[in-house]
């Protein structure tokens, strides 16, 4: 078989039906479009709805507003740590845990009770975990984030609509 020998199956291809062609056949004098009215003079534009104001005009639009420089943190809390039995939480041990996802940014929330020494490694930490932290005998320590200047926003920036 060459390429010259394919063709379409019968009957996949039809012709177009001719409309308007004068009244001696099928689809002739108003051509399958009625009688009178707008739509049998001329084309009507979607979306319009008689002269009312379109849908499209009348919802609104904008609003809300998508900061381009949102860092965003997984957070973990003291009791998920209290929980895991981890002496060195760093993101790198909460990953292997499956407490975080990768590449991740690592917050340490103060829910929950350390009964026990921890020494915390993340890149960031909320004062009342803090506080927890070292009242329990061991040591926060704040990681640099992973850029120097906040990343811009990669999603849409119109998504609240």
């Amino acid at each position: 078989m060459k390429i010259h020998d394919l063709k379409p199956a019968d009957g996949a291809n039809r012709k177009a039906k001719r409309v308007g062609r004068g009244i001696g056949g099928k689809g002739g004098k108003t051509a399958g479009r009625g009688t009178k009215g707008q739509r049998a003079r001329n084309t009507v534009p979607v979306g319009f709805e008689g002269g009312q104001l379109p849908m499209h005009m009348r919802i609104p639009k904008l609003r809300g507003f998508n900061n381009p420089f949102r860092v965003e943190y997984q957070a973990v809390n003291l009791d998920t740590i209290e929980a895991s039995g981890l002496d060195e939480v760093t993101p790198e041990s909460l990953l292997a845990k499956g407490l975080v996802s990768k590449g991740a940014l690592v917050k340490v929330l103060g829910r929950g009770e350390l009964t026990r020494k921890v020494t915390v490694k993340v890149h960031a930490c909320s004062a009342s975990a803090e506080t927890a932290i070292t009242g329990a005998g061991g040591s926060v320590e704040k990681l640099d984030l992973p850029f120097a200047v906040r990343p811009a926003f990669k999603g849409s920036a119109h998504t609240n609509r």
